[in-house]
């Protein structure tokens, strides 16, 4: 049976921690030289509807470490600008290669792909989730940690968007505490929470929302924060005057708890969601976070290729 990762609540609990262990395990034999070719003669199709540098990168890397190979197919080189459908481009891509990595707009386009596709699906990005961004940030706190037990992570900034929404479901699954700021127009969809709201209650995972990003922070060991403008948007004005207070600075970072960890998952709008200080400084793990796209992504592919 093929396995999809469509969103974050296609891995169990179990899974995820699995995808730690490799992940760490695919790292080590990396930076020792020591061959890992485990996915020896797969493909794999990249859509890219949005342009990419960590996407496009980690997963075409990943696959040539893994003995595979990635195949980089934007908009423009498909036929969908033409009116041809997702679901028949799924149906013959799948003829082709092994697997299918997809960054789009619509979550919509992820789900056709799976439910058209005879061959795994990864969604690389959409505007609702991003659970390979996700899974890749625990396991970095991880490594930083050592564990995740007791672990509270706050998140300034939109408390609508896709890092937002896989930040709550993977934090749910793994019962890790998190506060989220934001101002109140851009408050995270009751929904969310009504999907994690399972999981929360079986592993005891507390989640509390804030209008000031000061009260969030107080007892956070890791400050989490992303774009205020997701691309595409054409509101920027209206949400850069919006956030101006959800700035993670040195002041911001000095109310958590003393050493937190700061993350970003990039592209950083200096001056805006973070400043050059805080992305540069000693508690950042930012370039860190950007580097196990790849060890991650890598243990992914494993899971549903191999």
């Amino acid at each position: 049976m093929k396995r999809d990762l469509t969103y974050d609540y296609d891995f169990s609990a179990q899974e995820i921690w699995d995808i730690f262990k490799l992940a760490k395990e695919l790292k080590d034999k990396q930076k020792r030289g020591q061959a890992h070719q485990l996915l020896a003669r797969k493909s794999l199709a990249m859509i890219f509807q949005k342009p990419s540098t960590r996407t496009r990168v980690s997963f075409e890397v990943g696959m040539t470490q893994l003995g595979g190979h990635a195949l980089y197919l934007s908009s423009s080189d498909l036929q969908l600008s033409r009116g041809e459908t997702i679901s028949d481009v799924a149906r013959v891509l799948s003829r082709y290669v092994d697997g299918i990595m997809a960054r789009v707009f619509n979550q919509s386009d992820i789900i056709d792909l799976a439910r058209n596709a005879s061959v795994p699906v990864i969604n690389g990005l959409s505007d609702e989730f991003h659970p390979c961004q996700i899974l890749t940030d625990f396991f970095t706190i991880l490594e930083q940690r050592g564990n995740l037990k007791n672990l509270t992570i706050a998140f300034v900034g939109d408390g609508n968007n896709n890092i937002t929404n896989s930040l709550i479901l993977t934090a749910a699954r793994l019962g890790i505490n998190l506060n989220i700021a934001s101002p109140e127009k851009y408050q995270v969809k009751p929904e969310i929470f009504d999907l994690a709201k399972s999981d929360m209650q079986q592993t005891g995972a507390v989640m509390k929302t804030h209008v000031d990003p000061s009260q969030a922070v107080q007892a956070a060991e890791v400050i989490y924060t992303d774009c205020w403008v997701s691309m595409g948007r054409t509101d920027t004005d209206e949400r850069i005057k919006a956030f101006q207070i959800y700035q993670v600075n040195q002041a911001l970072v000095a109310k958590a708890k003393k050493g937190a960890m700061v993350m970003h998952c990039l592209p950083a709008h200096r001056g805006q969601e973070i400043t050059d200080e805080v992305i540069y400084g000693p508690q950042s793990i930012i370039f860190d976070q950007a580097e196990n796209r790849l060890h991650v992504q890598k243990a992914i592919l494993v899971k549903i290729l191999q």
